[in-house]
């Protein structure tokens, strides 16, 4: 009925910290203590989420957190007692009983353990069986990405959403942003995130007309199409799936529209009162996301076959601009030329990337070298 305990920054959780986090799930019951100093850039809560979520198949499993402000020294005794403080107090405050093995891949376990009045347990201290650290995946976000577990790297994408009313140039300017990120060597994993809702609408219109044939009717209009909230819960639930399948591959994402948009659309063509995309699943407010919002102003309407909404366009263009400051959501207008919003949008995405692929560190952290 051993207890095991787990610590570290988790700065951020890897599969290396996930194969030490199953090796101790190995006793009884396991607890994973995540330490972070208030000066990095990833939020305690976050990296607790990620790793609950990354652990949901460990029920014996336990994560909690604790600020640890505490400079790390290995040979100051007063260091030591001050680590060791933050422990027992996260330990009582959780309810949680005080280990009987420390299970660790650096070179303090052994003095924590004994700190603690427990055992220590090593496990691959050399990085043999998960070449990573924690040093490395912050020193190369990119190279190392496939090494993050999955609610990991949906949590640590840098998300960047084009969005506009019809005819704004929204989709163009996505399709640039994407292709100039792409071409930068080392980004050859970027996927590209459609718009769904223009394919689904396609669906539609082809159900539509062979429904009017059938029928011995005219072939339908766009205008004439019959949206229902189902279809924009849908849409919203298909394109944040598409959304999140690039941020698996690869942690900078251009996509072209979300489900937020959705809900705009929805709002569009169903009245305020219809929410179905929102109850799908918003995205929630993240400093590692942003929006382009493209301008109407100046951009002549092209009728492609599709687009019905012309006279609405500035009335869409205020509910994207007003919802999403409402929301909360930060965003970035686009005017101006093709070439003139491609440069800005440029500017914009290189100073959020890095701004988010930066980790800050206190000047006492310790660094884990790969050899």
């Amino acid at each position: 009925m051993s207890v095991a305990l787990v610590i570290g920054k988790f700065y951020p959780p890897h599969n290396g910290h996930l194969a030490l986090i199953h090796r101790a799930a190995r006793h009884h019951r396991a607890i994973v203590l995540v330490m972070a100093a208030r000066e990095e850039s990833i939020a305690l809560g976050d990296r607790i989420d990620w790793l609950r979520a990354s652990c949901s198949a460990l029920p014996n499993v336990t994560v909690v957190g604790v600020v640890d402000d505490a400079p790390v020294d290995y040979h100051s005794d007063s260091a030591w007692a001050a680590h060791s403080a933050v422990i027992a107090a996260t330990l009582r405050v959780n309810h949680l009983p005080n280990p009987d093995v420390v299970v660790s891949s650096e070179g303090y376990g052994p003095h924590l353990a004994a700190e603690l009045r427990s055992d220590c347990e090593l496990f691959d201290p050399d990085r043999v069986g998960v070449r990573v650290s924690g040093t490395a995946v912050r020193a190369d976000l990119v190279g190392r990405w496939e090494l993050l577990p999955v609610p990991v790297r949906l949590g640590l994408a840098t998300r960047v959403v084009v969005v506009g009313a019809e005819s704004t140039g929204t989709s163009t300017l996505a399709a640039d942003l994407y292709d100039h990120y792409r071409a930068i060597p080392g980004n050859e994993a970027m996927r590209r995130v459609l718009e769904y809702g223009r394919e689904f609408t396609y669906a539609l219109y082809d159900e539509a007309t062979d429904q009017a044939r059938r029928a011995g009717q005219p072939k339908p209009a766009v205008e004439d199409l019959t949206w229902r909230p189902g279809h924009f819960s849908h849409i919203a639930t298909e394109q944040s799936a598409r959304e999140d399948m690039a941020a698996q591959a690869h942690p900078l994402v251009i996509a072209d529209t979300d489900a937020f948009a959705t809900t705009v659309w929805e709002r569009r063509y169903l009245g305020p009162g219809s929410a179905a995309a929102a109850t799908a699943g918003v995205p929630e407010v993240s400093p590692r996301r942003l929006y382009l919002v493209t301008d109407h102003d100046g951009v002549p309407f092209e009728q492609d076959g599709w687009r019905d909404g012309e006279s609405v366009r500035t009335t869409m263009h205020e509910w994207f601009t007003d919802e999403l400051t409402a929301g909360g959501h930060p965003w970035v207008l686009m005017r101006g030329t093709r070439d003139e919003r491609l440069a800005y949008a440029i500017r914009t995405v290189d100073a959020l990337w890095n701004r988010t692929t930066t980790f800050a560190s206190p000047e006492w952290a310790d660094r884990t070298v790969l050899g």
